[in-house]
Order: structure tokens, then C-alpha cells, then sequence
């Protein structure tokens, strides 16, 4: 589709985000709106010539929350080049402008050469909180505040000389920013402290737990990010701490939950692959005692299924396996048995 004309509403977008995303309702819905915005802003800016000001959009939330998953489905629905970038590895380079042209040049190639079509992409850059300016730089590398610096034109909107020599103006592009954030918390917890507000009591408890959990621009520069780059960052959404209940729905709900894929993978061999609601429990409690929220999950689905998969294609008489804890062996059940 193009996205400049077609740009699905906000709610359509939050109900393709639900298909691969699990929870975050209120992030989906900001990044939702952010996102048609921005793409009406750029269809606009083309029918009647009007000079758009671009919004970018900040995503604060702990690791393993979600926060490329949604970027990668919002690009995946949008039919837009999408690439990643990780500010860490920026703050690691002697050569931060060369690093930043190579991530335009990424989403040129994701585009097909197409300059056009890479104006309309997004680039995800996560843990730019890595950046905060007392931070220090690694060996041979450049400080996190001279990153941001460096990305400020590039997101502000510039034009960049490929090199192919076609010139790519970053105006259009959309700079989504990720990070975790820790500290955070306490920093707002210290600056915000709204008092009453002359509603009703449940409008009032609303409101307030809002504005309370809004992050303000100062907050970010409280914690090392510099006033122009947070500026740059004009849309703040915050994803939430994975509950067990989550993580269990996250290996089995999505249109490409990891449970699916191996009962596809094993329904090729006509195999049924049955695991019990307990192991996918098992597996979440081991994910939040790792810490690491989602991204551990396909690991330990992965270990937990090799023994099967190793030995499911020399055995074509097995037709169902069943899996009822991840502390037992796999049960597997023969034709005629």
C-alpha cells in the first residue's frame, strides 16, 4: 500500500498491533496515533504543499517489552522500509556520522533504491538511554552526548548524500527511539506531584495517575538526555513490566506465537504437538527470574523442544507428543499404539 494515502486509523492500527503484541494498551494506541499523524502530516505536505513539523516518538520500557516488535509489525503493516539501530554500538564507533549514514543507507536498500519510499520508512533506534550525557564513552569511542548531538540533524531533517549520489531528505522519515530507562522512575517520582483536580473522584484519580505518569521532557534531561534531543522526541509512550499471565499468552496467542510455528513445524512430519498451559507457565516464572522479559522465551521454547525435533524425523511411525512439564521427558505416542 502506500502508506502516504492509505494509512489505516488509529484503531486499525491497534488491532493489527494486538495480533503480534500482547498487552501495552496504551503504548499500541500512542504509537498508533503518532503514527497515522505522521503519515497524514506527509500526504498533506504533498496534496497542498504544507510544511509539516514532524513528531518522533519516544518508546520508554523495560527490556523485552515489546518495543521493536511493535515497530516492526506498525512497518510490516504499513508496507514501509524499516530498519534498527542500536546507539550503543554509535556510542562505540570513532566514526558516528559514518555509522548514521550506514543506517540510511540500510533503509535505501530495505526501499529497493527507491529514494521515495525511503523518505516514508522508519528507523528504530533502541537504548539511546545508554546515551545520557555523564555516561561514559567506550575505549576509542564517542560520548553519548556526542551521539546525540549527531543524530539531532538527521531526525530534525536534513538532506544526506548517498552513495549512490541521490540525495535522501531525512525530514520525512520517521525516528522512533527506545530504551529502557532505569531510574527513571525515581526521577519522576521526585518531580511530579500533582494535587487535586476538581472533577469527580473517579475522573479525578484518572486524571491524576496521567499526569503522574506522563514522562515530561525535564525528566529525561534529569536523567542525561540533552534538552535538544528530547526535544527531537516529541511523543513519549511507556510500556509496562510483562506479568507472568503475559508471557504466558505471548508463547501462545500471536498470529506467530512460537507455539504455533512448532506445531507447523511438526504438523509437516503429521505429528501433533500438544504442550500442557503448565509448561508454558514453567517457562514464564524461569523468564522473570532471568529478568529479560519476553526475549528469553523463544530460547527456552527452543531448548525445551530440541530433544523433539531431533528425533521426530528419524521416527515416522510417532504421530502426537505431548509435553506436561518442563521438568519430564516429552511423551510421544505411535500409529496403532
Amino acid at each position: 500500500m502506500d502508506s502516504l494515502d492509505t494509512c489505516p486509523n488509529p484503531s486499525a492500527i491497534v488491532r493489527h498491533l494486538d495480533e503480534y503484541v500482547i498487552g501495552q494498551d496504551a503504548a499500541k494506541r500512542t504509537l498508533a496515533v503518532a503514527v497515522y499523524a505522521h503519515y497524514r502530516k506527509l500526504a498533506l505536505a504533498r496534496e497542498d504543499g504544507l510544511e509539516i513539523t514532524k513528531s518522533n516518538v519516544l518508546l520508554v520500557g523495560p527490556t523485552g517489552t515489546g518495543k521493536t516488535l511493535l515497530c516492526e509489525s506498525l512497518a510490516r503493516l504499513l508496507s514501509v522500509p524499516f530498519v534498527t539501530a542500536d546507539a550503543t554500538s554509535l556510542a562505540q564507533s570513532r566514526y558516528v556520522n559514518d555509522e548514521i549514514q550506514a543506517i540510511l543507507e540500510r533503509l535505501h536498500d530495505k526501499a529497493a533504491g527507491d529514494v521515495e519510499r525511503t523518505q516514508r520508512g522508519i528507523v528504530f533506534i533502541d537504548e539511546v538511554d545508554k546515551l545520557k550525557s555523564a555516561s561514559l564513552s567506550a575505549d576509542h569511542g564517542t560520548s553519548g552526548e556526542s551521539v546525540q548531538h549527531a543524530l539531532l540533524k538527521i531526525m530534525e531533517g536534513a538532506p544526506v548524500r548517498l552513495s549512490g549520489g541521490q540525495y535522501l531528505d531525512t525530514s520525512h522519515v520517521l525516528f522512533i527511539c527506545g530504551g529502557a530507562f532505569v531510574g527513571l522512575e525515581e526521577i519522576m517520582s521526585a518531580s511530579h506531584g500533582f494535587g487535586f483536580v476538581a472533577t469527580s473522584a473517579a475522573d479525578d484519580r484518572r486524571i491524576l495517575e496521567s499526569l503522574n505518569e506522563r514522562v515530561k521532557p525535564d525528566d529525561l534531561v534529569k536523567f542525561g538526555l540533552i534538552p535538544e534531543f528530547t526535544g527531537r522526541l516529541a511523543i513519549v509512550a511507556r510500556l509496562r513490566d510483562l506479568s507472568r499471565d503475559m508471557l504466558v499468552r505471548i508463547m501462545t496467542e500471536p498470529r506467530n506465537c512460537i507455539y504455533r510455528q512448532f506445531r507447523a513445524i511438526l504438523k509437516a512430519h503429521h505429528v501433533d504437538l500438544v504442550v500442557e498451559p503448565r509448561v508454558f507457565e514453567e517457562i514464564a516464572d524461569l523468564a522473570l527470574e532471568y529478568k529479560s522479559g519476553a526475549r528469553s522465551l523463544r530460547g527456552l521454547f527452543e531448548e525445551l523442544l530440541a530433544p523433539v525435533l531431533f528425533a521426530v524425523p528419524d521416527h515416522p511411525e510417532v504421530r502426537r507428543v505431548e509435553l506436561a512439564s518442563i521438568f519430564s521427558e516429552p511423551r510421544y505416542f505411535r500409529a496403532n499404539a
